[in-house]
């Protein structure tokens, strides 16, 4: 895998999850400071089906966060250095 093969939403996903996390806060607590519901930030986070949001979405969960928006479209070069050694 490339950095051009990458699914995109999968990962501002495992960056949401992974900057909520370094925030200790939890879903639900995102879930309130974005306005959004506890469900579509769980569904957000899961590994598992297709992910489908929205920039105003990513935008209030950046605020929620205090991160710059940018850092939820960083690439996990450690991710894609283990898919290219496969």
């Amino acid at each position: 895998m490339n950095k051009y093969q990458i699914n995109i939403y999968e990962q501002i996903a495992r960056n949401i999850k992974k900057y909520r996390k370094d925030a200790k806060i939890t879903q639900a607590v995102l879930a309130e400071r974005t306005g959004l519901s506890h469900e579509f930030i769980r569904r957000i986070e899961s590994k598992k089906g297709i992910k489908s949001f929205s920039v105003d979405t990513i935008w209030k969960i950046s605020l929620a966060l205090d991160i710059e928006v940018g850092k939820l479209f960083d690439l996990d070069m450690e991710l894609l250095k283990k898919d290219t050694n496969k």
